[in-house]
Order: structure tokens, then C-alpha cells, then sequence
């Protein structure tokens, strides 16, 4: 394990934020997370993960020990007529699986094309897109105390999923560090195409028999033209959760707002963050170097050399302004360091 010292962090953040490190590493394998664990120690300072800097705003140089999670491979455990069992390291790039599972026709994550960061993220985010959430496939993930520096295998049960929750963003939360992930995917494909336009883009694409990689295009299609691309302009996709209200709550904003789109679920009705953003005048807004993307309300944007206090300080008037006009509260989740 090399440690560097004072690093800009700015290659390994989405949002292309120029802030450094006090310390920072990478690592291969669990034994160099318990080295680093150890060494964050002896130095006393914090220990950061980090997996592909897609779910985070740097606001200020970073007084800790910066790690950067490298843990590779894609392994079938076990695999019968129907499913199979894979094991996939915590650094793997998301996307990259979701490609690899399309090769092998392994099908249940194709609808989460092109989401950006890394395997070992998926579970603490709970990532989801177009109808499909990574508690669908998941069965189990392994992660280190960081106290005692033993593994532990969490199962979908004790990893107590919810929307764009997970036991590792609450209860448990800066206590394990994600090495390996393991998912249930499926050989005989269950093509989900009800969510959004799915359907309308796959009849533009001109597609009728389906299969894994005509609805990972289609969705890789909706994504890159709704979403900057933080390569071009720095983002980090969707800044904040689609806040879910009680039915009356709704109700009553409908008869103010007839236009108000609300899905109900299991907890009342979600209302979607982008429509609230967009009634508030947020959309297309520009302050400086940052600003509010002009396609997609949800995602605030880096155009170049904007600092990370500006974007959390927009966010907050965000937050501010659909609170004072529809009473709901925004929750951003791009995690503030």
C-alpha cells in the first residue's frame, strides 16, 4: 500500500472539485483496508472511503485519511437452470458490471445502466433506476469493522434496505468498509420495460424483440439525454431524493397544483424532486461557475472551477424555497465532506 500525502482529490470526484487530502491510498484487498485502518489510527485522523466520488461534494480540504477502494473481480459462486450466484470486489465500476452481466446474459441489472461509482456503493445507496432497486438482487456483501478489523457478512435482512437507504448510511453508518458485494441474477431474462419511457424509446429505437442490451441502450439513451455527462460538466446525478408525503398532504397540493405528479407507495405518495425544483424556478439557473442543469432540475452542475461550499449553499436554497412553496422538505443524497 503507497500512502501519499497532501493529494488533490480532484480526479477521483465526479463533481470536479479540486480539494486535497491530508493522506490517501489505494487498496487491493482487505488486508490493505486493515493496514490502512490501522495506520488512520497511529495517525489519528479519520478514515474515508471512497469508491467513484459519484455521491459526494468536497467543501473543504479534507484533514484525513482518504481511501480510494480497488477491490477487483467478478467470480460465479454457485449456478444452477435458472440463477446464478456472483461475487463481485467493492472497486469494480458499476457500469462495467452491468456491461458484464449484459455479455453474459445474466439479467436484473440491466435497467441500472450507466448509474456512476462503484459495486460496493450500490448496497449503502441502495442504488435504483427505472422501476429496479439493488435490493432486488442483492444476497449478501462482506465489510470490515473497523474496530475490531473483522469481516462480517451482512445479509439483505441486516442490511435493512429503504429508499436510497441502507443500514451503512444510518445505524451503522463510518463503523464497516464494503470489500465484496454478492448478487442473484438471473439466466432466463424478466424484461421490466413499464417504467418512464422505456417503452416509447425502445419503439424510436425501432426494437421489437427484446433483449438485455436493447433496454440497456434505451436506457443509456434516456440517461445521457436528460444528464450531463460529469466528465463534459461536474455533477454527481440526482442531488436529491424524490420526498415521499402522506396522501392527504397530497391531496391538498393537488387541489392547489392540479398538475402535481405524485406515485403512490407503501409509505404514501413520492412526489418527484425534479417537478418541485422546476415549479420553484430552479431549472436552467446559472450563478457563477455552478448552476441548476438546464435538462434535469435534480442535477446541479460544476461548469468549472466552483467551489463545493457554492453547490451545498444552492442546495440550500432549494431545500428553502420548495419548502416555503409545497411545505415539503428535499433531502439531498450527495453525501456533504
Amino acid at each position: 500500500m503507497n500512502i501519499q500525502e497532501n493529494i488533490s482529490l480532484l480526479p477521483y470526484n465526479t463533481f470536479g472539485i479540486d480539494k486535497k487530502a491530508k493522506y490517501f491510498a489505494q487498496v487491493f484487498s482487505e488486508n490493505d483496508i486493515k493496514s490502512a485502518i490501522k495506520e488512520a489510527k497511529r495517525l489519528n485522523l479519520p478514515l474515508i472511503p471512497l469508491g467513484g466520488g459519484s455521491n459526494i461534494l468536497l467543501t473543504k480540504d479534507l484533514d484525513a485519511f482518504v481511501l480510494k477502494i480497488e477491490i477487483r473481480g467478478i467470480k460465479v459462486l454457485e449456478e444452477n437452470e435458472e440463477d446464478l450466484i456472483v461475487e463481485v470486489g467493492a472497486g469494480e465500476n458499476w457500469h462495467n458490471f452491468v456491461l458484464h452481466c449484459i455479455e453474459k446474459n445474466w439479467s436484473g441489472v440491466e435497467n441500472l445502466s450507466l448509474i456512476p461509482g462503484t459495486v460496493g456503493a450500490s448496497p449503502m445507496q441502495n442504488i435504483g433506476a427505472y422501476g429496479v432497486e439493488i435490493k432486488e438482487v442483492f444476497q449478501r456483501l462482506t465489510a470490515i469493522n473497523r474496530e475490531t478489523l473483522k469481516e462480517k457478512i451482512f445479509s439483505w435482512e441486516e442490511c435493512r434496505f429503504g429508499y436510497r437507504e441502507s443500514v451503512f448510511k444510518n445505524e451503522l453508518k463510518d463503523q464497516f468498509i464494503i470489500c465484496r458485494v454478492v448478487f442473484k441474477l438471473k439466466k432466463k431474462p424478466e424484461f421490466q420495460v413499464e417504467y418512464g419511457t422505456i417503452k416509447e424509446t425502445l419503439l424510436e429505437m425501432g426494437i421489437k424483440d427484446l433483449t438485455l442490451k436493447h433496454i440497456s441502450d434505451a436506457i443509456i439513451h434516456i440517461r445521457q439525454s436528460k444528464l450531463p455527462d460529469p466528465k463534459v460538466i461536474g455533477n454527481a446525478g440526482s442531488f436529491f431524493k424524490n420526498p415521499t408525503i402522506s396522501q392527504s398532504s397530497f391531496d391538498r397540493l393537488k387541489r392547489e397544483y392540479p398538475n402535481i405528479p405524485g406515485f403512490p407507495n407503501q409509505e404514501g405518495v413520492k412526489v418527484p424532486a425534479a417537478w418541485l425544483i422546476e415549479q420553484t424556478g430552479w431549472k436552467g439557473k446559472t450563478f457563477g461557475k455552478i448552476g441548476v442543469h438546464k435538462n434535469q432540475p435534480l442535477v446541479l452542475v460544476n461548469y468549472g472551477g466552483g467551489e463545493g461550499e457554492e453547490i451545498k449553499l444552492l442546495s440550500q436554497k432549494i431545500q428553502e424555497s420548495v419548502k416555503v412553496k409545497f411545505g415539503i422538505d428535499l433531502h439531498p443524497e450527495v453525501n456533504f465532506l
